[in-house]
């Protein structure tokens, strides 16, 4: 137990998927003076790696990349002849560019990305009637993405109105009793006008009405 050595005590992986082993035999390929050797040495461990993925034969210049590996887990210090197509040297390296996070407003990310680039794209549009069209447009694509990712809720237009003239600050504004028609919808026929739902009471109804229907059919049999 004294002499167990534990991974956190290792040196870290340089590309996990090829495990301890390969990374110390790479090591070891990087102590072998003769270059003979070495570079056989090194042959066989771009076959072992080249056989621990097999599927990964048919994509082009594979071996390249086997070694451009070999190379990078040995921190581009190790002499051997690589094929060309390998990256050779750590300055030939291409990192990709970082991305940036998408800074949107929390509140209103059921709307999705491309609606806040419209709203965006309606603010900057001069005065008149193609940026009023414009934001009309934009309140009904808000409505029907509402709907999409809320199927279970009923959503008003006088909260789209609201949440478009929120999310503009105010630069894009609707009258009030606008009417969004996307088409019908089974939410909105079954809202009244206090907001409540007409399906529960027509449930209730429906209870009602088989209950009567088979008490009577019972006291006929008797």
């Amino acid at each position: 137990m004294e002499n167990m050595e534990y991974n956190t005590e290792k040196d870290p992986l340089v590309i996990s998927e090829y495990g301890r082993n390969v990374q110390n035999l790479i090591n070891y390929a990087k102590t072998v003076e003769d270059k003979e050797q070495r570079q056989k040495y090194a042959e066989r461990i771009v076959a072992l790696m080249y056989q621990m993925n097999p599927d990964n034969k048919n994509i082009n210049n594979y071996r390249a990349k086997l070694w451009s590996h070999l190379l990078r887990i040995a921190d581009y210090d190790i002499e051997v002849d690589a094929p060309e197509d390998s990256i050779l040297a750590k300055e030939d390296v291409v990192k990709p560019e970082t991305l940036s996070y998408p800074r949107t407003v929390r509140r209103y990310r059921h709307y999705g990305s491309n609606v806040m680039a419209l709203i965006e794209k309606a603010i900057a549009m001069e005065e008149g009637p193609k940026k009023d069209a414009f934001a009309e447009t934009i309140a009904r694509y808000m409505k029907l993405a509402y709907r999409t990712w809320n199927r279970e809720h009923y959503v008003s237009d006088e909260i789209i109105i609201e949440d478009l003239e929120k999310i503009s600050k105010g630069k894009l504004k609707l009258a009030d009793n606008y009417n969004l028609n996307i088409g019908k919808d089974d939410r909105d026929t079954n809202t009244n006008s206090s907001g409540s739902r007409r399906g529960s009471s027509n449930r209730k109804n429906y209870r009602k009405n088989s209950n009567k229907r088979y008490s009577n059919n019972r006291n006929k049999r008797r």
